[in-house]
């Protein structure tokens, strides 16, 4: 308990002091008259996008899913909006367990292999935002701090992807030296922890097949492409003229931003990043934190919405969740 009280603590200190570098020497009312120039023809628009590529992420993981068992599109989109809003509202990015855990009760697939299917979806976005990156990098001139996060997050998801390659090709050899590991841990723990990895390793599964591979590829492109797309409408209800380059460079670093563990809701790392991204293209600070306001508050409103839509049919435990990869539930769940 006192580690999850020191752990709370923690994260609200964190989220504090990006409000305060976020609002920092910024005039509340140059906020406000900038508030007040939002085109909501342009907001209907940006909401359309969000909801949109809600769906399409929902089916890619139906994609992903596929070798162990297909699902229905409206089954998957009910698990992805109550997930994501497990996401937004619960602390430490625990709420990432919520499809996995969610999924599992509406299939016969295991919990531990649609959490590997999470990781491959997250290796497919780290490699799609990377090849934005990329273009943006020769069209744009980006502070070095940026080069440096794109350059660690590219090898980062490299590594992974590697590393999931090999655990699929050489699945027996990986097995073998993962076993060596767990030899060292009680026979019995090391059993359990044994199957576990097999079942995550069958979340892997999609990669085998080259097709659905670059199927998937394009999906995660065009998911980040939508999310371009919604940022710059966004801008335009504000009547910022600002480059398309500039909705490139704010997702971008908001993806690096939001990956911070902080306060449900991302409160703080979401407008900083936002702030940070649009000083780059000479934005005011205080046009640039009314534009984080209101994007934070729309995408917000969209997750919550339909979190609590499809919550009544995925209802869920956080005990229960995070018990189903604890090495005595996954026992009795093997059997």
């Amino acid at each position: 308990m006192n580690k999850k009280v020191i752990l709370g603590i923690l994260i609200s200190i964190i989220s504090i002091a990006l409000v305060y570098f976020s609002v920092r020497g910024i005039n509340i009312q140059d906020v406000s008259n900038a508030l007040k120039k939002i085109q909501l023809s342009y907001v209907i628009y940006f909401i359309l996008l969000v909801i949109l590529m809600q769906w399409l992420r929902s089916y890619r993981w139906g994609v992903i899913l596929q070798p162990m068992e297909k699902i229905d599109q409206l089954s998957l989109f009910s698990v992805t909006c109550v997930g994501f809003l497990a996401i937004a509202g619960i602390p430490a990015r625990i709420g990432e367990l919520a499809r996995p855990y969610l999924i599992s009760k509406r299939s016969t697939i295991k919990m531990s292999s649609a959490l590997g299917t999470i990781l491959v979806e997250r290796v497919l976005d780290g490699f799609s935002v990377l090849a934005i990156a990329v273009i943006v990098l020769f069209l744009t001139d980006l502070p070095p701090w940026m080069i440096k996060s794109s350059i660690i997050f590219f090898l980062l998801a490299l590594v992974i992807f590697c590393f999931i390659v090999f655990l699929i090709l050489r699945r027996d050899t990986a097995l073998k030296l993962i076993n060596k590991i767990l030899g060292k841990l009680p026979g019995k723990f090391a059993h359990r922890i044994d199957e576990l990895i097999h079942h995550f390793i069958d979340g892997f599964q999609v990669i085998t097949n080259i097709k659905f591979l670059l199927y998937l590829f394009f999906l995660s492109a065009l998911v980040w492409v939508l999310d371009v797309l919604a940022i710059y409408i966004l801008l335009l209800a504000f009547g910022f003229t600002l480059p398309v380059m500039a909705s490139f460079v704010v997702m971008i670093i908001l993806i690096v931003g939001i990956a911070i563990p902080t306060a449900p809701g991302y409160i703080g790392n979401w407008h900083l990043a936002c702030v940070l991204g649009l000083s780059i293209f000479g934005l005011a600070e205080a046009e640039a934190l009314s534009f984080a306001v209101v994007y934070h508050f729309l995408s917000m409103a969209i997750v919550v919405v339909f979190g609590v839509i499809f919550l009544p049919f995925n209802k869920f435990s956080i005990s229960d969740m995070k018990s189903q990869l604890n090495y005595k539930k996954v026992d009795e769940d093997l059997k």
